[in-house]
């Protein structure tokens, strides 16, 4: 998976933020509600992995959210966080159909490893690596080689490709590709998704193996699962625009540089 989408239900700001600022830093799609109204509707017309949700919130309360998301039959797991470390409060919690329970404060990366747990629940089983030519993704190492050689990607070129070629060869739109890699923050007229292509093709150089279809979006021809090789194979750069696969040597259009696929997290406890 392209990591996970989650969406942060609490109402105090600062950790709000705090769980987000760190979550993106570990290459997750993160949006913030700061009451259980705002977080309802979220919740409604976007389809996340995993939800970190407060119990105490103005407007609609934590539990009823949680009922509300449970009942809806999506796949969405819930994670409940509260003040309150009592044994029956975590019953309580689960009872409601919350899949996990964490008491505040909390250390940031035990909260990390729950929600990789939880978004793999939510989510079907992704191959241990995918494949299209000499290209291979590690999803689960979150490396990327061809040929044998390894390529470094910034998080998001390395969600774009991971998009395509979970794919199998279908197009995949670029409204798609802004949903499942960036969160609420990103704007859906941007050109963003383009110019992560363009960067991330002449990362990969050539032959080019990503294709625009015009009018509908980009694929990988070719792409499945596989084992890994001993060393890996990295993802290839291809058609700027109009017709099937053309090699690309360009700079990107704007946008600025990101990090490298690794990342840190925030350290210590929040609470």
């Amino acid at each position: 998976m392209v990591d996970v989408r989650v969406l942060v239900v609490e109402d105090e700001a600062p950790l709000a933020e705090a769980i987000a600022r760190g979550l993106r830093r570990e290459g997750m799609a993160v949006d913030v509600a700061f009451d259980g109204d705002d977080g309802h509707e979220k919740a409604s017309v976007t389809r996340y992995d995993v939800v970190l949700l407060d119990r105490d919130l103005p407007g609609m309360s934590g539990d009823d959210l949680c009922r509300e998301i449970v009942q809806s039959g999506e796949l969405t797991r819930v994670l409940m966080l509260t003040a309150s470390t009592a044994v029956s409060e975590r019953v309580e919690g689960l009872s409601l159909g919350a899949d996990d329970y964490v008491a505040k404060p909390f250390a940031f990366p035990e909260l990390v490893a729950r929600v990789r747990a939880l978004g793999r629940r939510a989510t079907p089983a992704a191959p241990p690596v995918l494949t299209a030519g000499d290209i291979e993704l590690d999803p689960s190492r979150r490396t990327v080689h061809r040929g044998g050689e390894p390529v470094d990607l910034t998080r998001k070129e390395f969600g774009v490709l991971e998009v395509l070629l979970s794919a199998g060869g279908a197009v995949v739109s670029s409204e798609d590709l802004l949903e499942r890699v960036w969160d609420e923050n990103a704007d859906p007229f941007t050109t963003t998704v383009r110019v992560t292509v363009m960067t991330l093709r002449k990362k990969l150089g050539e032959p080019g193996v990503i294709e625009t279809v015009v009018g509908s979006g980009y694929r990988v021809p070719g792409a499945a699962a596989g084992e890994a090789s001993e060393s890996g194979s990295d993802l290839d750069a291809a058609a700027t625009g109009g017709t099937d696969v053309a090699g690309t040597g360009g700079t990107a259009e704007g946008g600025t540089a990101e990090g490298g696929v690794g990342s840190s997290s925030e350290s210590g406890s929040l609470t």
